[in-house]
């Protein structure tokens, strides 16, 4: 036999059988990466898709602007709340002497150390529980909080209600008496204690040490201006006969 049948049997020519010969997925690709380097046509927009695009942002920045022009003189004109803010230095002893009238005898005024300091001093009455009491927030050395409320009026139900979910977790001695300490969910101390007749609770966010110094101080304030009221009384017997 002649080689010519073998010759037949490739038909085409070189570069057809190359073409036939490469992987279909080779030549998929070579198209897919040849339309992804053509440049895509520009979009073109007509006068007035233009015209409310430019509108639609002239509006956001104008809206934008007003709000600014709202909020800035607010946000300038109060002043940024820091601690200092509510260190406010109140005379305790002039509030007391005050609310004497009211309260039947002369609320407790501590003296208590130069670097602590006073925020409120209240006398606080015509509540529906019939309970009158003096209240007196203290500002402490360290930055703590320590709350007094004082009255000679207190019956179990409103002291439950002044201390609150707070939970007895054992007593402390302050100015020889003894309190009962109590830890408060939110993390607050709470004391309490009976001194010459007058329920004294204190509570607040401060170091033991700190509650031991109001403590003391308020025990002293209390008794001697239990002194002072029983030399008036009898003052005013003896002037009076």
């Amino acid at each position: 036999m002649s080689d010519s049948g073998d010759e037949r049997a490739t038909p085409g020519t070189g570069e057809g059988r190359e073409a036939a010969a490469r992987p279909v997925h080779q030549v998929g690709d070579a198209r897919l990466e040849a339309e992804l380097n053509d440049d895509a046509p520009p979009i073109t927009l007509t006068p007035n898709q233009a015209k409310r695009a430019s509108s639609t942002a002239r509006g956001m920045l104008i809206a934008t602007g007003a709000t600014i022009a709202v909020v800035l003189p607010v946000y300038f004109l109060n002043p940024t709340y820091t601690a200092e803010t509510y260190r406010r230095d109140i005379d305790v002893e002039t509030v007391a002497r005050q609310a004497a009238g009211d309260a039947g005898y002369l609320p407790a005024a501590p003296a208590l150390p130069d670097d602590w300091t006073s925020n409120y001093a209240r006398w606080v009455s015509g509540r529906s529980d019939g309970v009158d009491f003096w209240e007196v927030g203290f500002l402490t050395a360290d930055t703590g909080f320590i709350q007094l409320t004082q009255t000679d009026d207190a019956n179990p139900t409103w002291t439950a209600q002044r201390v609150g979910d707070a939970q007895l977790s054992g007593t402390r001695t302050i100015g020889g008496l003894e309190w009962d300490l109590l830890d408060a969910p939110d993390g607050d101390t709470v004391l309490t204690s009976e001194v010459d007749g007058a329920t004294v609770i204190l509570n607040g966010e401060a170091a033991l040490t700190e509650f031991d110094t109001l403590g003391a101080a308020v025990i002293d304030e209390v008794r001697r201006n239990a002194v002072e009221e029983a030399e008036r009384l009898s003052s005013s017997d003896t002037d009076g006969s």
